[in-house]
């Protein structure tokens, strides 16, 4: 990570010296008592509440990054409690703590928006995992709000989004040659941003006060391509009613995008070879040269060096488009992207479609995770604009997601499960099937596995042995 943004997302952050600050909400003074105390040992900035209104006082005076909150709570109950904590703040972490495990308290309080369950008595390992699990994601969801807020201030780049160590190198490089005149190849699968990156190079170089001008060199035919490039003369072909500017003349002190110029004929590309040389072109029909001082940036989704061996493209325009190459990566190399660009397509559509806010729920976000995203970052848009659209309440749920995304594992009906069993033993139920899941993607690398769902190896292996989850015979655990 560039060294500017980590002093910039550390700077305000000293002042925690804590693991994180936790507030508990609970009636009896002795549950109080008892996390306080398991947690000032742990670490924990620690604050309690008898009650739900006090909880609430609590929660105006100062930030928290979780809440423990009881389900039976007096006057009013956890679950109303719960309502008006995510009416202040619908990102904060609330554990609920129950000793009526049932199915509609579960339900009820996923609804509601709770981010997991402890049922009394709790298991102290278990609830300390818990918490460490529910604080990380507040911090790191933090960090993340104060990155963007740095990328923005720094490089102005206001809509590409990511925090992955791709992206970052590629912010960096854009801010090292944005200043210059030199000419930029964008290579990268369809779907993966690159006029997004091309404009952020525009927006942030001397011509920003220019024209942008895109074409999109692959959806033209070759004889408009040229007129549109270049311009014509009245007269120069039978359409031609009167003299019409090439785009070239438009983007004049500015940048002009090729985007797709590996579809570009020879002929055509012959012309923008001399325009790169010379800074100069004639109209079609035309005989007087016209000069013009525009920066060139292309972009392609094939391999231009193999399309030059096969004589395809022009080795000489090849070598005058990658003066300085960005490879842009496909979504499925940088998935822990994956969350914040679907928060940002979450509040693009929901303002569009007029819509409160919504929160892609975790069983959501699980298949996201999964998948390998062939339609890059675009495909990703659709799918929340999709899920935004048929929302019926205030969370994304996986039901709302396509067909191809929502594969066994990604949900568990509360319904499988025996009437009479506990909400412990529905959850454990769950996450053993999540596990054994995962494990069967990762063909049963533990490693693997781990890195997928973002915990360390060790957490794992104490989850499988916990869960008794089966593993394949023929595999050695790692």
């Amino acid at each position: 990570m560039p060294e500017a943004i980590i002093n910039h997302v550390s700077a305000g952050r000293e002042e925690f010296a804590s693991l994180g600050s936790v507030l508990i909400i609970d009636d009896e003074a002795a549950i109080r008592e008892s996390l306080q105390t398991l947690l000032d040992l742990e670490g924990y900035e620690v604050e309690t509440a008898g009650d739900g209104g006090e909880g609430l006082a609590h929660l105006a005076d100062r930030p928290f990054d979780l809440v423990l909150l009881d389900f039976a709570l007096p006057e009013r109950n956890g679950i109303e409690v719960l309502r008006d904590i995510r009416e202040r703040d619908s990102e904060l972490p609330v554990i609920m703590i129950t000793a009526y495990g049932t199915v509609e308290n579960a339900v009820n309080a996923m609804q509601a928006g709770a981010t997991n369950f402890i049922q009394k008595p709790w298991d102290n390992q278990k609830l300390l995992a818990d918490v460490r699990t529910a604080v990380g994601r507040r911090r790191a969801e933090e960090e993340v709000i104060q990155l963007k807020r740095a990328l923005k201030q720094r490089y102005n780049f206001e809509h590409i989004i990511g925090k992955s160590e791709a992206m970052l190198r590629i912010f960096d490089l854009v801010a090292q040659v944005a200043p210059s005149r030199s000419t930029v190849l964008l290579q990268g699968e369809s779907g993966t941003g690159k006029e997004l990156i091309a404009k952020a190079i525009h927006m942030n170089s001397p011509r920003k006060d220019r024209a942008f001008v895109p074409v999109n060199t692959g959806s033209t035919p070759p004889d408009l391509l040229e007129s549109t490039l270049f311009g014509h003369v009245k007269g120069a072909f039978t359409s031609a009613i009167a003299s019409k500017k090439g785009l070239f003349e438009v983007a004049d002190r500015g940048t002009l995008f090729l985007d797709e110029i590996g579809t570009m004929n020879l002929e055509t590309q012959a012309k923008i070879l001399r325009v790169l040389q010379d800074r100069k072109f004639m109209h079609l029909g035309g005989v007087n040269q016209i000069q013009v001082d525009v920066r060139i940036i292309a972009a392609t989704n094939v391999d231009l060096r193999q399309q030059v061996k096969e004589a395809k493209f022009r080795e000489d325009l090849f070598y005058r488009l990658n003066v300085i190459t960005i490879d842009l990566p496909p979504l499925r190399q940088r998935k822990n992207d994956i969350p914040l660009l679907a928060e940002h397509f979450i509040a693009k559509f929901a303002e569009q479609n007029d819509r409160p806010a919504l929160r892609l729920t975790p069983e959501a976000l699980r298949p996201l995770m999964d998948y390998d995203w062939p339609g890059n970052v675009r495909e990703l848009e659709n799918v929340i604009e999709r899920a935004v659209v048929l929302a019926t309440g205030p969370n994304l749920t996986p039901d709302l997601l396509p067909d191809q995304l929502v594969g066994r594992g990604s949900q568990f009906a509360i319904m499988d499960h025996p009437p009479d069993a506990s909400l412990f033993e529905i959850i454990e139920d769950c996450e053993r099937r999540i596990i054994s899941d995962m494990l069967e993607k990762c063909n049963w690398n533990q490693t693997e596995a781990a890195d997928r769902f973002r915990i360390p190896l060790s957490t794992l292996n104490q989850k499988i042995k916990r869960l008794s989850v089966e593993i394949k015979k023929n595999q050695k655990r790692e």
